[in-house]
């Protein structure tokens, strides 16, 4: 008996398909919540190749729902926390940390190598920038987001539509665990889910899971979700940029109060009062904030006034 015969019975894997997991590169961003169960079920079925992505450390307000990281481990980076859990559950597993934050400088190089990116990121600006690539590219993404008692995964781009045409208007705030809070089994469960969905992309299982959103609401005892193959990808949407990306003659913008501008050159500007940037001619603006959504949200708003070179930057290094 292997260890993979349990799984290698079923008539739609066998063999065949466990080679095909076998001979598999996935990307993870995220070792967190999500990614503690994605990355522990990939291991475990076999997926040959895991490239992980995170530039957080292990902290102990978190290990309630990331149980693959232990005391003797605080302050490490998760990335290589983690990788070293999953050689121990798997040394035929074959995985290479990054102790980095994904920006849209690096993301492209980390996507190209990967049959199936997987969206275990905690910002709007990880997701939205690994959405754009992945359509970009075909490349298969599944995103997904738990917060309290309830999360979500979809199956974007690969042929399906991309994030961006699931949600085209984002929330005007975005909790987060810390401020929100968030139970450790709905996340490990949101976590399964987005694995199972992965896993039954790399096998090539029907009916696929792209193009497909599941939902979970666990104070009601509720699953639900709807399929999005035609949802319209929305126009002209505006791009992340890396820190690194910006440019002299660029207009910065921090849209945060609680915060120095995060550049000499950049100037102070609350989101409420961004449509009083009078335009500047033959200039990109470069809208700046923590997370990527207060800049997704003033962008907008400032499509709505002029039309001009508008760019998003998350400070999340910060």
């Amino acid at each position: 008996m292997t260890r993979y015969s349990r799984q290698m019975i079923l008539p739609e894997i066998g063999a065949d398909g466990q080679a095909r997991l076998a001979q598999s590169h996935v990307l993870v961003v995220g070792a967190g919540g999500l990614g503690v169960p994605v990355l522990q079920y990939l291991a475990g079925a076999g997926v040959g190749h895991i490239t992980l992505v995170d530039g957080d450390h292990v902290e102990i307000g978190n290990l309630h729902r990331q149980p693959l990281y232990r005391m003797d481990q605080l302050g490490q980076p998760k990335a290589q926390a983690a990788a070293a859990a999953i050689g121990a559950l798997n040394p035929d597993v074959a995985i290479t940390p990054h102790g980095a934050w994904l920006d849209p400088a690096s993301a492209p190089d980390w996507v190209a190598g990967a049959d199936l990116v997987l969206d275990c990121a905690d910002t709007f600006a990880a997701s939205l920038t690994l959405s754009d690539i992945c359509r970009d590219t075909g490349t298969p993404l599944i995103t997904a987001s738990a917060l309290a008692q309830s999360g979500y995964v979809a199956g974007c781009c690969g042929g399906a539509p991309s994030l961006r045409a699931i949600f085209p208007d984002l929330p005007e705030r975005g909790a987060t665990c810390a401020t929100a809070g968030v139970m450790g089994p709905v996340v490990g469960a949101v976590g399964a889910i987005q694995a199972q969905m992965a896993l039954s992309v790399l096998l090539g299982l029907t009916p696929g899971p792209l193009g497909q959103l599941i939902s979970l609401d666990a104070a009601r005892w509720r699953m639900g979700g709807f399929r999005f193959d035609r949802a319209p990808e929305p126009d002209a949407p505006l791009p992340f940029i890396a820190r690194s990306q910006t440019r002299a003659e660029d207009v910065l913008i921090d849209l945060r109060a609680e915060a120095p501008p995060f550049s000499p050159a950049a100037r102070h500007i609350l989101p409420e009062n961004i449509t009083t940037l009078a335009p500047p001619a033959g200039r990109r603006v470069v809208l700046a904030c923590a997370t990527g959504l207060r800049a997704h949200n003033a962008g907008q708003a400032l499509q709505t006034c002029w039309s001009g070179q508008i760019a998003l930057l998350a400070l999340t290094d910060e």
